[in-house]
């Protein structure tokens, strides 16, 4: 499990808990907590990540997205490689503190997605017609991930072990 040392325990009442204005995240047993990452303009969802205490007290001191990598098992700062960092404009915690909503501004491209999209979420599954196809909803990358991570899937040359490796920003 990771420390939470930044952070106090998470409270047993609550009520404290959840009607309290301290900051006491409730990470899993894996230490982490989940991140929904959202355009600070446009509203749209651009990605479903994870922070461990250190990742979330970085991401309060320094006002940029910093990830854990479950993959990696170390910090990702959000754009490191690409240069779409993401600006945090707001964040905020749910009712009982073991999520996070960031509101970000992107740089660079304004891409979220190793794919080179806008949003991790460019697909939509069709209502009510199992078994069709995905529909892309963003169609035009903002940059090209060969030229970016030096392959065009965005994962390590040679990766083929199909495990999620969440944006490959890092």
């Amino acid at each position: 499990m990771t420390d939470t040392a930044p952070f106090p325990a998470p409270a047993r009442d609550p009520d404290a808990l959840e009607m309290g204005t301290t900051l006491m995240p409730r990470f899993d047993a894996s230490g982490l907590v989940t991140a929904v990452v959202v355009d600070a303009a446009t509203r749209d969802v651009v990605m479903l990540a994870h922070m461990n205490a250190e990742a979330l007290a970085k991401t309060i001191e320094t006002g940029v997205a910093t990830y854990w990598s479950r993959s990696r098992q170390a910090l990702w700062v959000k754009g490191e490689t690409s240069g779409n960092r993401q600006l945090v404009r707001r964040l905020r915690v749910d009712c009982d503190q073991d999520a996070v909503v960031l509101e970000v501004t992107v740089e660079g491209h304004g891409a979220s997605c190793h794919r080179g999209f806008h949003s991790c979420f460019y697909r939509e599954v069709p209502i009510g017609t199992p078994g069709a196809p995905l529909a892309f909803v963003e169609t035009d990358p903002a940059f090209d991930p060969a030229k970016v991570y030096g392959t065009a899937s965005g994962h390590a040359p040679g990766c083929d072990c199909g495990e999620d490796h969440g944006s490959r920003d890092d």
